[in-house]
Parts: structure tokens; sequence; C-alpha cells
């Protein structure tokens, strides 16, 4: 099969990881990449490799014809890149969060449902390898029926220096990292039923809120809490971000632990292995878990472009993240639990 031909529009701090990770998984070329601000694009193409660089995304759709585009820009452009992509017949890899709020993101799928063009969100946390391992472990039945679980994304991790525009966002940190967790949640232990969430400024010189505590039930009856933080000014030192579960069940309990350990606990014991993610030469090792994991996330969306395979974050199932993302804020500005039919 010949190489997949695609284009990246933005080419901010993430598309340093995201064209790499291409790179690993193969089967394309990278023949454009489009940025407003042109110099920024050609610094990044002289990086990679990449023979053209766009001002404007028009003409690098009429002009290179790519069999998909992958969007690494901010959130504010993705609606107009998506619908531009689905006007022209191109499949489009978006960046999440999809969209700064529900009406846009669920305008974007119908579109490109409606313009019969592959839509993709590009959804990594599920991909990365303790993640994977835990849920190869919830699904064996170690535990029995899971109850109850718990997520925790605490990241000291300077977001703000490498990511300046989160600072003036009015919606932070359960767009950002929600759509990550509350997508883990999903990806455990189903749809959820009914939410109840809380949130929480500490910095003084941002915009948006930067803690919040939700809390799921979820249609099979399991109580999930995640809770998360953007945290680096209050730390004592900087740390990585690492996501953490813990999960009961009828037989015993799931624990991703710091250092990405597992540990499953039944009447046998406690059993205890360290779950590594592969180390790739072009990731920062502060990051190492996370942009390992946009190798296999890279991977199942182009065996679904290519027709090997079902991609497991379209953008359809990443709209149902989407609704939980802002039924959450909706519930912390009433102080009230929202219900899911």
């Amino acid at each position: 099969m010949a190489p997949q031909k695609f284009a990246v529009f933005g080419t901010g701090f993430w598309s340093n990881y995201q064209i790499p990770a291409w790179a690993e998984v193969g089967g394309v070329e990278l023949v454009a990449l489009y940025n407003r601000t042109v110099s920024k694009a050609e610094k990044v193409a002289e990086k990679f490799g990449v023979p053209r660089v766009y001002g404007d995304p028009e003409e690098l759709l009429r002009t290179e014809k790519p069999d998909f585009i992958d969007i690494i820009a901010e959130i504010d452009a993705h609606e107009p890149l998506v619908k531009l992509a689905a006007r022209y017949r191109v499949p489009v890899i978006c960046q999440k969060p999809m969209a700064p709020d529900l009406q846009t993101a669920e305008s974007m799928v119908a579109v490109c449902r409606e313009a019969g063009v592959p839509f993709y969100i590009h959804e990594n946390f599920r991909w990365q390898t303790p993640m994977r391992a835990l849920k190869e472990a919830l699904d064996s039945g170690v535990i029995g029926a899971p109850f109850r679980a718990r997520i925790d994304m605490i990241s000291g991790f300077p977001v703000f220096i490498n990511q300046p525009f989160l600072r003036t966002l009015e919606h932070l940190i359960i767009t950002d990292l929600g759509s990550h967790t509350l997508d883990l949640a999903r990806f455990f232990f189903g749809e959820a039923a009914s939410l109840y969430c809380q949130i929480h400024q500490v910095h003084t010189d941002i915009r948006g809120e930067d803690v919040a505590t939700i809390m799921l039930r979820t249609e099979r009856g399991i109580t999930v809490t995640v809770n998360m933080a953007y945290a680096e000014n209050f730390l004592e030192r900087e740390c990585f971000p690492q996501t953490l579960l813990f999960i009961e069940g009828e037989q015993g309990s799931l624990e991703l632990a710091p250092g990405y350990s597992l540990r499953v606990t039944t009447r046998e014991g406690t059993h205890s292995h360290r779950v590594a993610a592969p180390l790739y030469p072009w990731a920062d090792p502060a990051y190492d878990v996370v942009h390992a994991s946009i190798v296999p996330c890279n991977r199942n969306l182009l065996e679904d472009l290519t027709g090997q395979g079902r991609a497991e974050t379209s953008g359809e199932d990443n709209l149902k993240t989407v609704r939980l993302v802002f039924a959450s804020y909706e519930s912390a500005a009433k102080d009230q639990t929202i219900h899911f039919q």
C-alpha cells in the first residue's frame, strides 16, 4: 500500500512530538505544514524535513490534495479547519479538546457526518502503556465486578510556560485535562448515568479553573471520582504529569501507583510490577508515557483510515466525552447533579 500523504495544521508545542510519532508508525508521508505564522511553520519544516509550508489552509488543501490532515492548532482554530477539510472531503484528525463549547463540537461532528468525511479526535491517554495494561487486568476479571474507582491527575509540569494560551481560557482544566480523564472513565467503566462537579482556582494569574473534582455514577452502577489539578506553583519541586487509578472490585482491587506500578490485590495477596512505556529519542523525558502513547493512538487512527481496523476515538465517540466536560461545568455552576437519559 502506498504511503498516506498528510499535512499538519498548526506547528506549536505538540507538533514537535506528533510529527515524529507519525514517523514511528510508518505508512505515511508528511507533505506540508500550515501555520498562521509562516515563520513558525518554516522552523518546524526545517527540523523534520517537510518540503512545503503554507500560510493559507485552503491553498494547502487545493494544492497538495492530502489523504488526511492532522490538526494540532489551538482550540479556537479547530472548528473552521475541520469544516474546511469536510468541504474538501479530506479525512481529518483533530487534537483534543475538540471544541470550546458543546454546540460547536456537535456542529463539527454533524458537518463531517453529513459530508461522509472520517473525523477523529486524537485522544491518547487511553493509549498509554500503563492504561492498556490496567484495562487488560480489569477485563480479565481478576478483581471481579468493579463497584468503585478513583482517577487522580496532578501535574507539577510548567504547563503555562509550554502552552501560555491556557492562561486565557474561560474553561480550563476540565476541557484540557478532563477531556483525558473523563475519556478514561468511559474507557474503563462505560457511559455515565449522572455527574456532580466542584471546581476551584489556585493560580491567581489565569482566567479559568485549575482544580476540579467530578463524581460519576455509570450506567453499570460504578461510582467513579475524578480529581485533577494544575499545581506547579505550590509543589516543592517540578514533577512530571501522571495519572493514577484505584479500582475496587468484588474480589479485590487494582491500582496504578506512582512510577507506573500496577498492583493487583486479591485473597492470594498483592502482586506488583512496573509497566514501562517505550522510550523514544524525540520524546521529552518528563512526558515520556504521554508522548509514547501518541504512537499507538496514531496507528489506530491510520488503521481506520486504511480499512484495516476501527478507530476507538472517532468524533462521534469523543462527543460523548465532550458532553461530560460541559455537564461538569453546568453541575459546578448550579451545584447540582446532572442526570443523563
